[in-house]
């Protein structure tokens, strides 16, 4: 249990993030304050994250309630118990920061945007390869002697593929689905690509060359799925 027994005001979260930077010895770096409306945004988007069924720690009552601060007197528990609580400082000082702790909060902190860029990834190209660029997407296909049966299908089929394992990614429930549909996905992408149009492999933008980064973004992303 921790205490901060040195103040005699409610322990809010200016306390608590100068307590953190007298610990970890960075309380004397120069510090930037967040804008009280990107914080509030922050707070809209962890709402919404909430309802796809993920838990970010910044929500709205989070940070209402650390914006109003905790008090209490810890005199009747420590009469009762004997026993003193830490402060917030003298708790972290006993436990340094291993490589493992280190690497779970640096990862945490870009968890969230992880999984949002993937699911703007797959969104985007299906809407785009379907709404905005449909003629191009089936002119590939035509262009390499597809069947002209075929290619309405397979061009609408694999735009509303990439946009549904967008969507199985943003709820929490189906996002382990979503992220091994992708990577198989894009294995057949890359696959079907080099049997069907080798030359793909070698246009300038390197389309499919990216497509192998993306495999292991989304590797990294099935890996951190766990919260607890």
């Amino acid at each position: 249990m921790t205490w901060d027994l040195m103040q005699a005001e409610p322990l809010t979260m200016a306390g608590v993030i100068k307590q953190f930077r007298h610990a970890f010895g960075t309380a004397g770096w120069p510090r930037l304050l967040t804008p009280s409306f990107m914080l509030d945004l922050g707070a809209k988007i962890g709402d919404l994250a909430n309802y796809l069924g993920w838990m970010p720690p910044m929500r709205s009552t989070a940070i209402a309630e650390l914006r109003r601060g905790v008090t209490g007197d810890p005199s009747p528990w420590i009469a009762a118990t004997g026993i003193v609580p830490r402060t917030l400082t003298e708790t972290i000082g006993r436990h340094p920061a291993t490589i493992q702790d280190k690497w779970f909060a640096r990862l945490f902190l870009i968890k969230a945007l992880i999984f949002a860029s993937l699911v703007a990834f797959w969104l985007v190209s299906g809407f785009i390869a379907l709404f905005v660029s449909y003629r191009a997407a089936a002119g590939i296909l035509s262009a390499h002697n597809f069947p002209p049966a075929l290619v309405d299908p397979i061009t609408i089929g694999t735009s509303l593929m990439d946009m549904s394992i967008g969507v199985l990614i943003a709820f929490r429930r189906t996002a382990a689905i979503g992220l091994v549909a992708g990577i198989v996905a894009s294995l057949g992408y890359m696959v079907g690509a080099a049997i069907l149009t080798p030359d793909l492999w070698i246009e300038p933008l390197g389309a499919l060359v990216k497509t192998g980064p993306a495999i292991v973004l989304m590797l990294v992303a099935l890996l951190m799925l766990d919260n607890r």
